[in-house]
């Protein structure tokens, strides 16, 4: 059977600051299907890929509600990641396509990159673009498929990648051995890439000024889950969702022998598993102190993959779940 770790109380301090409650969700546009990451255009409408390769564009009402819904586009792949570009146009990572880019104003799709030094690259996680429109871009796996996720995090391959696109330039890799690479983010002031790495649950930072260039270190480890997707916050924080809460038995699995994770991810695929009803997301600041933690334990929205701020609000997405989630975005206990 496997143990759940038990959570921090509401209300309870720590590593990851004071435990706030989590507002019901409220769940909109359910013919979405899978909308595994959310994002925000330059007009605050919600773009989001879902699992039969189309892109969405949602417009919420001022009391979020869903004011409008249209298909704006269809990779014919399963597109996760996004990040709206400055020009209009959109940055797509696809789990079968590679890293693309997207027109919304009529839905053609270009590929930017679906090799990196002769190999395909698969499994293209998260995306963002600094000032300069240099292209930062994950890769969580080079061993398992996305409907295999969850066997690269029992079996800790560590083949996840940090890559980098410069301006009519070759895609490059900045880090490899990553835990399950997955949401990726720029520092306010550029000076850094966040990149969350799933199956270590933590964040870790690749210098891209300064001293430290080039080098890489943690900003936040050991979080009571597993980050998905990073996204920017008004005030310059980091978002991040957790997928499910720390799991026991995971993490002495991942003590065991390379051949007895292989033989557990064997089993656990025939069981087919539900995700926990836990939500948690969190707002961690370029320093790596966590601003905001909330939680709800028993949600209606399971596996929330991604969130982003969206006035008074936070949006979330799934890799599983039918339509986003919107709950009010609390006031912060010390305001």
């Amino acid at each position: 059977m496997v143990r759940q770790h038990r959570p921090r109380a509401a209300g309870a301090a720590g590593a990851t600051g004071t435990v706030e409650p989590l507002p019901h969700p409220r769940i909109v546009a359910r013919d979405t299907r899978g909308p595994e990451h959310v994002a925000l255009d330059a007009d605050g409408r919600i773009l989001t890929g879902t699992a039969d390769g189309a892109i969405w564009r949602l417009t919420l009402s001022k009391t979020a509600e869903l004011a409008r819904s249209e298909v704006i586009a269809n990779t014919g792949g399963r597109p996760l990641g996004l990040f709206p570009s400055p020009d209009g146009e959109l940055l797509v990572c696809d789990a079968r396509r590679g890293l693309l880019r997207v027109d919304p104003r009529g839905g053609a799709v270009r590929v930017l990159a679906d090799e990196v030094d002769g190999v395909p690259l698969r499994f293209c996680s998260n995306v963002a673009t600094a000032a300069d429109g240099t292209v930062y871009f994950t890769v969580s796996s080079r061993r398992y498929a996305l409907e295999d996720w969850l066997g690269d995090i029992l079996e800790r391959t560590g083949t996840g990648q940090l890559l980098r696109l410069r301006p009519d330039g070759e895609p490059e890799v900045l880090r490899d051995g990553l835990q399950f690479a997955n949401g990726v983010a720029l520092a306010p002031d550029e000076s850094f890439v966040a990149v969350a790495e799933s199956g270590a649950r933590r964040i870790s930072r690749y210098w891209l000024t300064g001293p430290r260039t080039g080098k890489d270190d943690t900003l936040i480890p050991d979080l009571p889950g597993y980050p998905d997707n990073l996204s920017r916050g008004a005030d310059g924080v980091f978002w991040v969702a957790l997928a499910g809460p720390r799991e026991h038995a995971v993490d002495v699995l991942h003590h065991a022998s390379p051949a007895l994770r292989r033989a557990a991810w064997t089993a656990v695929k025939r069981l087919h598993p539900r995700p926990r009803p836990t939500v948690r997301v969190l707002a961690i600041r370029p320093d790596g102190q966590v601003a905001r933690h909330l939680l709800r334990r028993r949600s209606p929205y399971r596996m929330a993959t991604s969130v982003c701020e969206h006035g008074r609000h936070l949006v979330l997405g799934s890799l599983l779940e039918r339509g986003i989630a919107v709950c009010e975005l609390p006031a912060h206990p010390s305001s």
